[in-house]
Parts: C-alpha cells; sequence; structure tokens
C-alpha cells in the first residue's frame, strides 16, 4: 500500500516537472518568434525609409536639373554674345514690303536662355514691317588671323506689316553675331516672310550691349 501510494506521489511530481518544463519551451518558442517578427519588421521599414529618401533625393535633383536647363531670363548673354538694341539698314532683295524694299530698321536681341534669343526688329519704309523671331543661338567661333569672332543664329517666327490691311505671315530669319567689343555687336542677318508674297531682305546693323 505504502509502495503504491510513493509511486502516485512520484509520478505526480514527474507529470508536474514535465508540464513546467513544456510551458517553458513554448513560452521561450513564442517569445523567439516575437521578437524575430520584430525584428524583419524594423528591417522592412528601414529600407522602406531609406528607398523613399534615395526616391526624393532623386527626383530632387532631376526637378532642379530640369529647372536649371529651362529657366528664362529676359536680357541674358547667350552662347553668341550679349543682348542688344540697336539700327541698321534693309536691304530688299524681292517682294514689295519693306523686307523686300531698301528700309531703315531698328534692331535688338534679347537673350531668353543659353541658347535661345528674341530678336524683334522694325523695318521702316512707307509701311512699317515688324519682324518677331526666336532664334537658336550657335557658339561663336574665332574668325582666322582677327581678333573677331562670329556666332550664326537660326530661327523663325511672325512678321507683321502695317500695310494693306495690317496683315501677318510667318517669318524664317538666320544671320550672324559679330562681337566688336565688350559694348558693341555688330549683326548680319537674312529674312524671308510670307505675308502676301515671298519677300526676301538682307539686315546689317550695329547693336549696343546690355
Amino acid at each position: 500500500m505504502k509502495s503504491i501510494f510513493t509511486q502516485s506521489i512520484i509520478a505526480g511530481i514527474s507529470i508536474t516537472a514535465f508540464t513546467l518544463i513544456l510551458s517553458g519551451q513554448t513560452v521561450q518558442a513564442e517569445t523567439t518568434v516575437t521578437n524575430d517578427l520584430k525584428s524583419n519588421q524594423d528591417t522592412i521599414k528601414q529600407s522602406s525609409s531609406a528607398a523613399d529618401l534615395n526616391v526624393g533625393s532623386s527626383n530632387s535633383q532631376n526637378l532642379k536639373i530640369t529647372q536649371g536647363n529651362f529657366e528664362v531670363e529676359p536680357g541674358t548673354a547667350t552662347r553668341s554674345g550679349s543682348s542688344y538694341i540697336g539700327i541698321g539698314g534693309n536691304i530688299g532683295l524681292s517682294g514689295d514690303t519693306s523686307v523686300g524694299n531698301g528700309a531703315f530698321a531698328v534692331i535688338s536681341k534679347v537673350g531668353l536662355t543659353d541658347y535661345l534669343s528674341a530678336r524683334p526688329s522694325a523695318l521702316i519704309e512707307d509701311d512699317a514691317v515688324f519682324l518677331l523671331p526666336v532664334t537658336f543661338d550657335f557658339s561663336g567661333d574665332e574668325v582666322p588671323n582677327t581678333e573677331f569672332s562670329i556666332a550664326p543664329y537660326l530661327g523663325g517666327g511672325l512678321a507683321i506689316s502695317t500695310g494693306s490691311g495690317d496683315t501677318f505671315g510667318a517669318l524664317i530669319s538666320g544671320g550672324l553675331d559679330v562681337p566688336l567689343s565688350s559694348q558693341f555687336t555688330a549683326n548680319a542677318g537674312a529674312n524671308v516672310t510670307f505675308i502676301n508674297d515671298t519677300d526676301v531682305g538682307l539686315l546689317l546693323g550695329v547693336g549696343y550691349n546690355f
């Protein structure tokens, strides 16, 4: 009888000990899994934050580059030289407007970016013709055996005539800027207008830099 009672006590103690050990292992396993999950979540958050930061920095750099390339500053110097305003004369080659006839001219160049300019001009004879081209300015090249450089440009725009009902038409304009000094620039340009007919003129002038 005593032997049976002793065996029962021993069996009970063994079961209790086994249960406690099993519970401890379960808690330890749950703690390990929980810690691993938290660690993985922290790693994912850090990676996402770094990626967002990199994307933000990249977008900011792209925006700065875009703004720098397309920033318009009227009056800025272009690759062909300074902006200017001046006077000159037009030699008509063909046509009935002031473009195709001899005329007094007011010329100008207003730099917009490093390579774009507006070049409004007025040709005044019996009637006036206003030329409003936007040109692409090329880099200047030195003329061999001289101290001068030439800078070509080419573009197009609108021509407005005050004669015969104030008509207007397309304009093709191209020419050369020749910097003479820090204050003056010579200009030679050809203009082709399509108002009523095709008019062609050669424009020569000198501008004061600003």
